[in-house]
């Protein structure tokens, strides 16, 4: 009687661990996944920021050619 009730308790232990398990499985991909995400984003921002300051450039030129015009 006190053995089965130990192995039942043994046996709920086990299937708490496997979700357990399973949810810090989850949580790693995640933390990856954000990783992975945040390094994407930032060369995005780097792109963008890159043709911001062409943009800047440009404009400058064309502001320029028609102060000359005038």
């Amino acid at each position: 009687m006190v053995i089965e009730n130990i192995t039942d308790v043994v046996m709920a232990l086990g299937k708490i661990g496997l979700w357990i398990q399973a949810l810090g499985i989850f949580v790693v991909l995640w933390v990856v996944f954000q990783i992975f995400n945040s390094l994407i984003n930032g060369k995005r921002l780097k792109e963008v920021y890159n043709i911001k300051e062409d943009m800047k450039r440009i404009e400058g030129k064309i502001d320029k050619l028609l102060v000359k015009r005038k």
